[in-house]
C-alpha cells in the first residue's frame, strides 16, 4: 500500500488498518524510515512517501479502513481529527477496497484549473459517495492518463497563490544560468513575473527563416505553448502547484486580492480569479475522493511543458540550453515525487534513497545532477498484475527520433520500448493498455497534422499522434495483428480534449482481436467547440466508410466501428469536461463506457454498426 501526503514538519507516523466493521484492527504500526521516507522541500514542507509491505496478503473485495496518527514528542493527533472533511457522512475512517478483477475503472486526462468548466474529478467523489458502504459498487481504481497539472499554462491567480504558498511554507530558492534573471528571488521580483514570462523564457534560432516568413518572428521559442506567459520555472513553483491542484488546505491561507499584477492584466486577472475560486471550492470533494480509491497516473506533455520531446530538433534546443533544461527538469522532479513514484514504488527504491542527498535543510543540492538522472531514467512505464492486466505506456521519454530530419515528429515509442511492450502482451487473455494519446485518432485531424509536418511546422499543430511516425505506427499495428495479441484489447487514452469510443478489428483476417479504444479527455478542458464540429463534419465527408482516402492511411487494413453518444445524431465526439467510467461486461459487447460530465450528466456510448 502506498500513500502520498505532505506535512509541515517531520512527524513520527503511526498507521492503523481496520477490517470492514471499522473495529477489527488488522495492523497498528509505527512507520520507520523505510516505510515512510520524508523528503524536505521547504522550511515547513515535507513530502511523505509511504510504502507499507504486509507479511500476509490483505483481503480482497473487502472494505478496509485506515487512519494515521501524527506524533511530535508526547502530542499525538489523528488524521480524521486534523482533516474531518476526508470523511463521508457516517464514516469513522476513510476506506478503500482492493480488487483483483477490474469490473469498473474511472479514467480521464487533462485537468486545467482555469478552464471555464466544472471539475470532472468532482464526479469521482459523487461515485464514491453513492457506494461508501458498498465497496462492490465502487470502481476498482482511478486512472489519470496525462496532464494532471498544466505546468506550461498557468492562470495569473494560480501563480499568485503559488507564490504565497512558497512564502508560507518556506519552499526553497534556486539559481540558474542562461537568462537575464538568474534566481527565483529575481524572477519573483521581475516586472515580467506575471503574464509576461514568455519574454524571459529561452529561444532558439533554429528554423529562423521559416518562422520569419510565416510568423514574422526572429526566433522560435523553445517553450512552444501559446499560453506560456505564466510558465512555471522554479522547483518550488512546481511543488506549490501540486499542493494547490490536489488539496484545499493551502487555499484557506491564500488571498488572491493581494497581488502585484500590472494594470494592463488586471481585467484578465479578475476573470481568471472567478474560475480559480470555483476550482478551489471543489477541492474538498476531490481530496476526499482521492482518499478512498486507488489512483494511478502517467505524465503527458503539459505535466512538463507543451510539445515535450515532440521532435529531435526540439530536444536538441531544449536540453542544450541550461535554463530550459532546468525548467523541464524541475517539472520532472515534481512528477517523480508527486505522481510517478507511487505508481510502482519498487522501481524507485534506489532513486528515492538518493533523494535526501538532493533535498536537505539547506535547500536543493546537486540539482543539476538530479535533473540529469531523471532525464536518463527509462522506467516511468509500469504494469499492474490485475485481471485484466493493466499496462501503462511512457510515450514521452522513449521517443523514436527521426535521423533524417530534426523537425519530423518523433514516434511516441521507439523500437526497443515497443518490443518490451510486445513481450508483456504475449499470451495475455485480455489487456487494458493506457496510452496518453489515442492510438486510433480522428483521421481528418491527423491529416491536417501531416500537412503541417510536411511544410516543417509540426509544433504548430501538436503533431504527436501514433500515426505521425511510420516506424512507430507500423510496429504498433503489427503488434495488434500478431496471432498472440490478446483477443480483447482495451485502450484508455486522453490528450485531445474531447471523448470518443472506437471499436477496431482487422480486415482480411480470419482471426482478429477486438480492440476497444475509449478516449476520455478532458477532466477540466475542452476542444474549441466550433472548430471541432467542422473537423468532425469534414472527417465524415472525407473519411467515410466508402471513401478512397482511407486507403492512403496507415489504418487501411483496420475496420473501425464508432460507438455514438446519441443514436439520433451523427456526431461521435463528446466535447464536455468529465470523467470516464468503463465497465467490463463479459458479454458480446465486452466493455461499456460512459462519460460522467462535470455538469452531472451521464452520457453512454451506444454500440452501433456505423463504420468508418
Amino acid at each position: 500500500m502506498t500513500f502520498w501526503l505532505v506535512t509541515r514538519q517531520a512527524y513520527q507516523l503511526q498507521f492503523q488498518l481496520y477490517a470492514e466493521d471499522e473495529r477489527t484492527l488488522l495492523a497498528d504500526m509505527a512507520l520507520d524510515c523505510r516505510q515512510n521516507q520524508q523528503v524536505r522541500i521547504g522550511e515547513q514542507a515535507f513530502i511523505n512517501l509511504i510504502s507499507i509491505n504486509f507479511q500476509d496478503a490483505l483481503p480482497l473485495n473487502t472494505l478496509l479502513s485506515y487512519n494515521f496518527i501524527f506524533g511530535t514528542g508526547e502530542q499525538q493527533q489523528l488524521l480524521t481529527e486534523l482533516m474531518p472533511e476526508l470523511l463521508y457522512a457516517g464514516q469513522k475512517y476513510p476506506n478503500f477496497m482492493i480488487k483483483f478483477d477490474l469490473q469498473q475503472i474511472l479514467h480521464g486526462s487533462c485537468r486545467k484549473p482555469h478552464f471555464d468548466s466544472a471539475d470532472g474529478l468532482v464526479q469521482v467523489d459523487n461515485v464514491i459517495a453513492n457506494s461508501i458502504n458498498e465497496g462492490q459498487l465502487r470502481p476498482a481504481m482511478l486512472m489519470m492518463s496525462g496532464d494532471q497539472i498544466y505546468a506550461d499554462d498557468v492562470a495569473g491567480p494560480m501563480l499568485v497563490a503559488i507564490h504565497q504558498v512558497i512564502e508560507l511554507l518556506g519552499l526553497y530558492d534556486e539559481t540558474w544560468q542562461g537568462t537575464v534573471v538568474s534566481s527565483s528571488d529575481e524572477l519573483f521580483a521581475s516586472p515580467f513575473c506575471y503574464y509576461q514570462r514568455d519574454q524571459l523564457l529561452p529561444k532558439n534560432d533554429a528554423n529562423k527563416a521559416v518562422y520569419e516568413k510565416i510568423f514574422s518572428a526572429s526566433k522560435k521559442p523553445i517553450f512552444t505553448s501559446v499560453n506560456a506567459k505564466n510558465h512555471l520555472v522554479t522547483l518550488a513553483e512546481v511543488f506549490a502547484m501540486y499542493l494547490l491542484t490536489w488539496s484545499p488546505m493551502m487555499w484557506r491561507l491564500v488571498d488572491l486580492t493581494s497581488h502585484r499584477v500590472a494594470e494592463p492584466f488586471a481585467e484578465k486577472y479578475r476573470i481568471e480569479s472567478k474560475t480559480i475560486e470555483q476550482f478551489s471550492a471543489g477541492l474538498s470533494a476531490v481530496g476526499r475522493a482521492l482518499a478512498h480509491i486507488p489512483s494511478y497516473m502517467i505524465f503527458d506533455d503539459h505535466d512538463i511543458t507543451d510539445d515535450w520531446n515532440l521532435t529531435r530538433g526540439w530536444e536538441e534546443a531544449a536540453y542544450q540550453h541550461p535554463f530550459s533544461k532546468q525548467i523541464i527538469g524541475n517539472a520532472l522532479i515534481g512528477y517523480w515525487l508527486c505522481q510517478g513514484w507511487g505508481n510502482a514504488p519498487d522501481k524507485f527504491i534506489e532513486l528515492n534513497q538518493e533523494a535526501n542527498n538532493y533535498f536537505t535543510d539547506n535547500g536543493y543540492l546537486q540539482q543539476e545532477q538530479l535533473i540529469d538522472a531523471l532525464l536518463a531514467w527509462d522506467q516511468w512505464h509500469y504494469s499492474l498484475a490485475t485481471s485484466p492486466k493493466v499496462i501503462v505506456l511512457d510515450t514521452r521519454t522513449q521517443r523514436w527520433r527521426s535521423e533524417s530530419n530534426a523537425n519530423k515528429p518523433s514516434g511516441l515509442m521507439d523500437w526497443e520500448a515497443l518490443s518490451e511492450l510486445q513481450q508483456e502482451l504475449i499470451n495475455e487473455p485480455e489487456v487494458i493498455l493506457v496510452s496518453p494519446a489515442p492510438i486510433y485518432g480522428v483521421k481528418m485531424i491527423e491529416a491536417i497534422q501531416r500537412i503541417f509536418t510536411f511544410i516543417g511546422l509540426p509544433l504548430v499543430v501538436d503533431a504527436e499522434n501514433w500515426m505521425a511516425h511510420s516506424g512507430t505506427a507500423n510496429v504498433m499495428l503489427n503488434i495488434f495483428r500478431h496471432h498472440k495479441t490478446p483477443p480483447d484489447f482495451i485502450i484508455l487514452s486522453g490528450d485531445v480534449h474531447y471523448s470518443f469510443f472506437y471499436e477496431v478489428t482487422h480486415r482480411f483476417r480470419r482471426n482478429s482481436s477486438r480492440i476497444f479504444q475509449i478516449t476520455a479527455s478532458g477532466i477540466k478542458n475542452q476542444f474549441p467547440s466550433g472548430l471541432l464540429k467542422w473537423l468532425e463534419r469534414l472527417n465524415r465527408y472525407l473519411y467515410g466508410s466508402r471513401s478512397p482516402l482511407n486507403w492512403f492511411t496507415k489504418r487501411r487494413r483496420m475496420k473501425i466501428q464508432v460507438r455514438k453518444p446519441d443514436l439520433e445524431q451523427r456526431n461521435a465526439l463528446i466535447n464536455q469536461s468529465g470523467i470516464g467510467l468503463i465497465t467490463l461486461t463479459h458479454d458480446e459487447q465486452v466493455v461499456k463506457a460512459e462519460l460522467l460530465t462535470a455538469n452531472n450528466k451521464r452520457v453512454l456510448f451506444h454500440p452501433l454498426n456505423t463504420r468508418e
